[in-house]
């Protein structure tokens, strides 16, 4: 850290010895080359150099603005947060349903999106859904802004502690980024599968679960939020969170909220608990691969969606060269580990041009949307681009096989 600091005091006494003129001439080249780049440019410049003043305390250095900013220049740089992957989405109503009508659906939809070093961070786009299969997506600008911290206490429990960001106020949600923040997270936040949580009483909560990756360990951790302004990063306690591809249940049942979750590297299983925060339950086993697409490992494809027939579960599967294929189950409404009917074969696979990407011959999806018997799945295409299927409820119960 000393040597960081002095570096830093080295960098900022560089620029303060330069001629007005000189520094100058030095910021006008950086607006030139940035200031269309990105969205309120001299602001974070400025912002930057109030970071840096408070660090190296030269609040009685008298600096011009200009060069202040100039200062601040210094210590940022242009990261493309979604350079080498974009992929595995997932997909909920919005907090906002104003002025929708004929059924159609405002939507978020999360995805991973993967920069340089590898840093997995989440991305958001908004859109609008309808009941025939059609959906639109709000536009996105060339630039984003990151999710910043509060300033307010975190909250802690048994040593761990969680942050709250917030989204800039003149910044949509199409256009902010969640990046790591703790040391738990500082290789990447992956794989979220959000879902609109109902406590009851119309009190809805939209919470997601994810992997936070430190660069050697995982765990499982939460994203919860009422509004996706404010939002809550909170690690899971417990047993079952050193496990990757948890989702959750959007209702208690029995009381308890459920997950459904991969412990064992290869089979699925139900978790329950009295508390979101803590999952000791080991699980029961719910299922097994059985096919030949799936005999590697399967997992989750996000949280089981309600319909009349029961809890539509989405399944991923990988098979022969590591392919990967999305299937679906369906298991008991009133006792979700019962398992009435699955896939025999999957349900989506990557074909053609599909196979071709940063991860080869792989579609995967964390969450899906229904709209009154129509189902929206986006899904990652090889980790590099995302696609969307429509298939009708009652034509996925055709494709699925009854467990005797």
């Amino acid at each position: 850290m000393g040597g960081d600091r002095a570096r830093a005091a080295k960098l900022v006494a560089d620029v303060i010895g330069l001629s007005e003129a000189q520094a100058a001439t030095e910021y006008a080249e950086v607006l030139r080359d940035f200031a269309e780049r990105h969205w309120q440019t001299e602001q974070l410049f400025e912002e930057r150099y109030d970071e840096i003043e408070d660090m190296l305390e030269l609040h009685a250095t008298p600096i011009s603005l200009a060069r202040k900013r100039l200062i601040g220049a210094y210590f940022c740089h242009e990261y493309t947060y979604a350079a080498a992957a974009l992929m595995n989405p997932s997909i909920v109503p919005h907090p906002d349903q104003s002025g929708m009508n004929d059924g159609a659906v405002r939507f978020v939809m999360s995805l991973r999106a993967v920069g340089e070093g590898h840093i997995s961070s989440i991305v958001f786009r908004e859109g609008i859904a309808k009941p025939d299969g059609s959906f639109d997506l709000w536009p996105q600008s060339h630039f984003a802004t990151s999710m910043l911290p509060d300033d307010s206490a975190a909250a802690c429990r048994n040593g761990e502690c969680a942050v709250t960001v917030h989204r800039h106020a003149n910044s949509t949600l199409t256009n902010s980024v969640i990046f790591p923040i703790t040391e738990k997270q500082a290789g990447g936040l992956e794989d979220l599968r959000l879902v609109r949580f109902d406590h009851g009483d119309g009190d809805y909560e939209w919470i997601g679960t994810y992997t936070a990756y430190s660069g050697s360990s995982i765990r499982s951790e939460l994203l919860r939020t009422r509004d996706f302004r404010r939002i809550v990063l909170e690690p899971i306690a417990g047993r079952a969170a050193r496990n990757k591809g948890m989702a959750l249940f959007p209702q208690k049942i029995d009381g308890q909220y459920c997950m459904v979750g991969r412990q064992d590297g290869k089979n699925l299983y139900l978790l329950r608990s009295n508390s979101l925060e803590h999952w000791d339950d080991e699980g029961v086993l719910l299922m097994e691969p059985e096919f030949p697409w799936e005999f590697v490992q399967i997992g989750n494809c996000g949280s089981p969606i309600l319909t009349d027939e029961g809890w539509l579960l989405l399944t991923h599967g990988v098979g022969a060269m590591r392919r990967y294929a999305v299937g679906c189950a369906l298991l008991d409404r009133d006792d979700p580990s019962k398992v009435i009917a699955r896939s025999v074969k999957p349900i989506l696979t990557a074909t053609d041009g599909d196979r071709f990407g940063y991860v080869p011959n792989v579609v995967y999806t964390c969450g899906a949307l229904l709209i009154e018997e129509q189902l929206l799945v986006p899904y990652g295409i090889s980790d590099s681009a995302v696609g969307f299927a429509t298939q009708s409820i009652s034509e996925l119960l055709a494709l699925m096989q009854e467990i005797p």
